[in-house]
């Protein structure tokens, strides 16, 4: 459930007009107050409980696949798990397969602007990543490592559309206005996922995109979400 701490309680609260720039082009949200409505108070936290349950269930059987493949890979220590900041700015901490070395941060590997130095976190994380174990690559081309995160589901901490669930220190330097994305519970899958991972955008372009399904949330667009993610992991353009 929810963590005890949260990351907005020093900052102020996120402005209800908001301007961002997704695709690279200047726009304009209006999100007032938080979202509400029956879908969101009652249709979508029962949907949550209900398919990922069932989803943790049927996934079983290749999470015990995963986990032995993760093992014999990377040894003791199949799970990973990290804080993320999910609604109102709470703290939670979200589960995946292990996909890096254990000793990870003390390989020798090639510097990259991609994955390495300060800003690593504004750009998506590369495949190519040296950290990465053979069957951590696989499992992250097909977000397989995400599995555990049904549990994130079943227990509340998470939803099964919403936006992504962002790392604390990336939270902590949101500028106020970013806040506003966590008016929802982040997601196992996102309008982010669909339509812009894997293209290398800047973070700032990602969080308005975010902000765009905050302000939108409704049935009929997690629906089109649901139904685009599959095509999205499998040409790679989304997961």
């Amino acid at each position: 459930m929810w963590g005890s701490r949260s990351v907005l309680s020093t900052v102020a609260q996120p402005s209800e007009r908001l301007e961002v720039l997704p695709d690279g082009e200047l726009a304009r949200l209006y999100v007032v107050g938080a979202p509400s409505g029956v879908y969101i108070r009652f249709v979508k936290p029962a949907f949550d409980r209900l398919i990922g349950g069932v989803a943790l269930v049927l996934a079983l059987p290749v999470m015990l696949l995963c986990a032995v493949a993760v093992r014999i890979s990377v040894g003791k220590g199949i799970f990973f798990n990290q804080e993320r900041v999910g609604r109102d700015g709470r703290v939670f901490k979200v589960y995946k397969f292990r996909t890096m070395h254990h000793d990870r941060r003390r390989r020798e590997r090639t510097p990259s602007a991609d994955y390495d130095g300060p800003d690593r976190r504004r750009t998506h994380k590369h495949p190519g990543d040296p950290r990465l174990t053979r069957v951590g690559r696989f499992l992250r081309k097909w977000s397989l490592d995400e599995l555990p995160q049904l549990w994130n589901v079943v227990s509340g901490d998470m939803s099964v559309v919403g936006p992504r669930p962002e790392l604390v220190s990336v939270v902590e330097r949101y500028a106020e206005w970013e806040h506003a994305r966590h008016k929802l519970k982040p997601g196992l899958t996102g309008l982010w996922q669909v339509s812009a991972r894997g293209g290398g955008r800047p973070m700032h372009e990602h969080v308005g995109i975010d902000l765009q399904y905050v302000a939108r949330c409704s049935a009929w667009l997690d629906l089109r979400i649901l139904v685009r993610t599959p095509l999205a992991l499998i040409t790679n353009r989304g997961f």
